[in-house]
């Protein structure tokens, strides 16, 4: 068991990570401190986990559950609003925990609701896919799609703690495997050289599941996350840097509809327009471009936009993503190896220049 902490004084929280977690009752004794808990998760992780938290949490909690269905395009105000209707129905108070089990979906929709439902009760990610295990349960970011875009609308609120148990990662789809690498190449890229030397040599070791090689790679990823945290909760300056990819990634998840490219995938697609795009300005050489592209290759990750998606049309959904700050488009863009910086003097012609040139490589 390895535990880090996420340094938010009286907010601080712990992430705990190791084999077997979510049938252990110690994981939990020292983070859920009410005796009413609702488990919030969905159809496709409920039958393979859910009996095996429920052992772990009975010895000391009343246990609820609320599943929802299960993907991207579930991530709602219909699903939000379950979660709610489900704790008003089980007379849930303010002495109640919330317990996220699944993916990045389940813990976004559980979190807002945590901090909704009596204006804030406690609440608890347990992710179990990779990308959720390496970024979105670690950080408090919160929330629901709208139709007009990704994560409009939610809220900053933090766990009382990560259980990350490995072992999940067993039952994961190859393709939701390389979807969450597409977020641990991003840390490399944006924070540590080591990490991404490390990916380099060691992809296919980790799509293998190698349990030491994915618990130290998790872990490190779990540092770098809240290292950033701890230095800006709100994302008014460095946190944004763990957006590298997101600004194109999350339009291609608005145009083709969410849940048709996952999340990772999109991400991926987006760092390497992103990387163009340094490329260009001279930020980042050819050289290191390729090994960037190389690597989401070795991750079986997309490298191109979605068939038929346009400059124009990636413009117009960055122009209502909620990074833009007074009307103007932020993007992450690689500096050198382990480092990334925002900028926002990047004009719509680099952007539809880029685009149409990196479907010709």
């Amino acid at each position: 068991m390895n535990k880090l902490n996420v340094d938010l004084a009286d907010r601080s929280y712990p992430i705990i990570i190791g084999s077997g977690l979510i049938s252990r009752a110690d994981s939990f004794k020292d983070i859920i401190r009410h005796h009413n808990v609702m488990v919030v998760s969905n159809s496709t992780i409920a039958p393979l986990y859910m009996k095996s938290l429920h052992s772990a949490l009975d010895a000391f909690c009343q246990v609820r559950e609320c599943i929802l269905p299960d993907g991207e395009c579930f991530k709602t105000l219909e699903s939000f609003n379950q979660v709610l209707t489900s704790m008003l129905k089980n007379g849930m108070g303010r002495d109640s925990t919330v317990v996220a089990l699944g993916g990045g979906v389940v813990g976004d929709i559980s979190g807002f609701a945590a901090s909704a439902y009596q204006r804030g009760v406690d609440f608890v990610q347990v992710p179990t896919t990779l990308l959720a295990q390496v970024d979105s349960s670690v950080g408090g970011k919160t929330g629901v799609n709208h139709e007009l875009g990704k994560n409009m609308i939610g809220a900053f609120y933090q766990p009382r703690g990560v259980v990350i148990d490995t072992d999940c990662l067993r039952t994961l789809p190859a393709r939701e495997l390389s979807a969450g690498m597409a977020e641990v190449i991003k840390y490399g890229i944006i924070w540590d050289s080591e990490l991404f030397e490390l990916l380099e040599s060691s992809m296919s070791r980790l799509l293998a599941l190698d349990g030491d090689m994915l618990s130290s790679v998790i872990a490190r990823c779990c540092e770098i996350k809240a290292d950033v945290v701890h230095q800006d909760e709100r994302e008014g300056g460095i946190r944004a840097i763990l957006n590298l990819g997101h600004t194109f990634g999350h339009a291609i998840e608005n145009h083709v509809g969410y849940g048709v490219w996952l999340h990772g995938e999109a991400v991926a697609a987006g760092i390497v327009l992103a990387s163009r795009l340094s490329l260009k300005r001279g930020y980042i050489d050819s050289s290191y471009y390729e090994r960037i592209r190389r690597l989401l290759a070795d991750a079986k990750l997309p490298l191109s936009s979605p068939q038929g998606m346009s400059a124009e049309d990636y413009l117009d959904h960055m122009r209502h993503d909620k990074k833009v700050k007074s009307g103007t488009i932020r993007y992450i863009l690689p500096d050198k190896i382990g480092r990334a910086s925002l900028y926002s003097d990047v004009s719509d012609a680099e952007v539809r220049n880029i685009i149409e040139r990196i479907e010709h490589e």
